[in-house]
């Protein structure tokens, strides 16, 4: 005899179930869910009961509607977002492989480099952006706000603060849609002499405001996820300051780094 599942018959075991089925395989990308009629079967529910558990799928971007009926698992997972090797010189200062494009070859994805729309302006820094940058609050700073998508559908913003001694006349604040040149905006710090060296990235989630939700045209729920970028030269000075927000379903974040062993490395500097 089988054992009588203990949970109680509501939308969130029934999303629970049908995300697992999902996320193991089971239900396969562009594969179509059970319809409703199937599952009120099942789980002995109201219709309106799995609407609510559908409606909690598609808010975590797990499944889609399609017209003509029914509900499908969406066709391609999220897009990695890279860590390090998104970063990698080769990438930007030999070839043309600004970040987001090394993100999208990473997930076998295509791309154009107009995914990339841009404004430039001229902005008063904030607190936060004055102590990032090491400059008075208040000093004025090229602002350069990038909205990315893919096929058509926003995938997150970047804004990147500089100093304008550092990027006058620049291609940095050339508002041309796509990256800035070839290799983009660390390419350009290279060639002046401001090579990009080292960086810190720290990464928060919140619920959108209402104007993040608008233009990353997100589902009700949906969280996004925060990026703070300082990027700096070898010498410790710092050439960039970004701001990001990513839409969360639509992100997977990859990171591979070596381990370090911090007794290693300070008995190796002690040896004489």
């Amino acid at each position: 005899m089988t054992a009588k599942d203990p949970r109680p018959r509501g939308a969130q075991r029934i999303a629970d179930d049908l995300r697992a089925e999902i996320e193991s395989g089971a239900i396969e990308p562009g594969e179509k869910l059970p319809t409703t009629r199937e599952l009120v079967a099942k789980y002995e529910v109201t219709g309106e009961t799995v609407r609510q558990a559908i409606l909690r799928l598609k808010n975590a971007g797990l499944v889609t509607s399609r017209q003509g009926g029914g509900v499908y698992a969406r066709d391609h997972p999220p897009l990695k977002r890279l860590g390090i090797q998104r970063y990698d010189k080769a990438k930007w200062r030999d070839n043309d492989e600004v970040a987001f494009i090394a993100d999208r070859v990473a997930s076998g994805r295509e791309y154009n480099r107009t995914d990339q729309t841009q404004t430039v302006s001229r902005v008063p820094a904030t607190r936060e952006i004055a102590a990032a940058l090491g400059i008075p609050e208040g000093s004025e700073v090229y602002a350069r706000a990038r909205l990315v998508k893919e096929k058509g559908q926003p995938t997150h913003t970047l804004t990147s603060y500089y100093r304008p001694s550092h990027v006058e006349g620049t291609r940095l604040v050339d508002p041309t849609p796509g990256p800035a040149g070839k290799g983009g905006g660390f390419r350009v710090f290279y060639e002046l002499g401001l090579e990009p060296d080292h960086m810190t990235e720290e990464l928060r989630a919140r619920m959108p405001t209402p104007a993040e939700t608008e233009q990353l045209e997100l589902p009700p729920g949906e969280p996004v996820v925060i990026l703070k970028r300082t990027t700096y030269t070898a010498d410790e000075t710092v050439i960039e300051y970004a701001l990001g927000v990513h839409a969360a379903s639509r992100f997977s974040w990859s990171y591979s780094f070596q381990m370090p062993d911090s007794a290693r490395d300070q008995a190796e500097r002690q040896e004489p």
